[in-house]
């Protein structure tokens, strides 16, 4: 079965070409980007990838047509999963990216949109059985500017981060912000354990804004954990019980290694239990 993609409204062969030299999306890294998931027909967490989306939206400054919006966006969504017949577990990427035009001579500040929709790996489903090892890339720091919580096509960082992790032989990578403090990962946000309190990195530290990260913030809260916002430096890694991931695609993962800290997973099950 051929995969298709869908182009500003458009269903296309995922081999069609639709982006030409001149594109600000390729020159610049001019656009934004969204992760979704979807089970049984629904994308989860929808509204809050879409307000990530528009806030990000009008940081870039884009002119947005009167139609778009986001129950566009999602027939057009719905319509990809459905061509790929994916809906019953789907990882959608959402890319929106300028036209043409060099850094003044704009042809005009409109989104273009491309959707992928392909099939969610049964492992994404559920809790790791086998916990991550993860090491800290230290070659590149991210800023913490006005964009640093959006998810912008400039992922050089976490590119060279990946590319890091997969020479060391590991599952992902810390990303350090300016100050040498871990902001999140390659893929995602940060949560550790100690002494029967959750925190996460507060996102003034440079990480992207995760939606799950959010979500998972206001679940915990209603069943009776103490959450609190920190800064996360490696001492307090290393002091740390249990570490874990979260992201909009695979949920949570628990990390078992960072260097020479080992971690257990006792809490991070039953938050799972709790809020799946």
């Amino acid at each position: 079965m051929s995969e298709f993609i869908n182009y500003n409204g458009k269903l296309l062969d995922v081999s069609t070409p639709i982006i030409p030299a001149a594109n600000r999306g390729l020159r610049y890294g001019d656009g934004l980007f969204e992760t979704m998931k979807m089970l049984d027909g629904e994308i989860r967490l929808f509204d809050a990838h879409m307000e990530r989306l528009f806030k990000g939206l009008a940081l870039l400054h884009f002119e947005l047509p009167v139609h778009f919006t986001k129950e566009v966006l999602l027939d057009a969504i719905l319509k990809i999963c459905s061509r790929n017949k994916v809906e019953k577990a789907a990882r959608i990427r959402l890319n929106l990216f300028r036209g043409n035009g060099g850094l003044y001579d704009i042809e005009n500040l409109k989104p273009n949109y491309v959707i992928e929709a392909s099939p969610l790996p049964d492992h994404y489903l559920k809790l790791n059985e086998n916990g991550l090892l993860l090491d800290t890339f230290t070659d590149m720091r991210k800023c913490c500017d006005l964009l640093c919580n959006c998810k912008t096509n400039n992922y050089q960082i976490y590119s060279m981060a990946a590319f890091y992790a997969r020479e060391q032989k590991v599952n992902d990578c810390f990303v350090l912000n300016e100050y040498g403090r871990i902001c999140d990962t390659t893929l995602a946000n940060v949560f550790w354990i100690k002494k029967d309190k959750v925190f996460t990195i507060a996102l003034s530290e440079g990480g992207v804004a995760g939606v799950m990260r959010q979500y998972l913030k206001v679940q915990l809260i209603k069943n009776g954990y103490e959450v609190e916002e920190a800064q996360l430096t490696f001492p307090e890694l290393e002091n740390a019980s249990e570490v874990f991931l979260t992201n909009a695609a695979y949920g949570i993962r628990w990390v078992k290694q960072h260097k020479n800290s080992h971690y257990t997973n006792t809490t991070i099950q039953k938050i799972y239990r709790d809020i799946r």
